[in-house]
């Protein structure tokens, strides 16, 4: 699955881009679903493998859609 496959704002996608991340890592595939539907996630992964962009991608984009 690519970034611009999730339902995420354009906003959002268009940073994606801009940061030139074309495919999730591992963890981001398995949790940023999860995530956006409002379930809890706990997760083990190294250092560097975007656990930070795998929670705060889908929140940035629930708080955009609750303004």
């Amino acid at each position: 699955m690519k970034f611009n496959k999730y339902p995420l704002s354009k906003e959002i996608k268009d940073n994606i881009e801009r940061l030139g991340w074309r495919k999730p890592t591992d963890i981001q595939y398995r949790c940023i679903s999860v995530v956006m539907r409002g379930d809890d996630v706990l997760a083990i992964a190294q250092t560097g493998t975007g656990k930070t962009a795998a929670f705060a991608i889908p929140i940035i984009h629930s708080l955009q859609m609750a303004k």
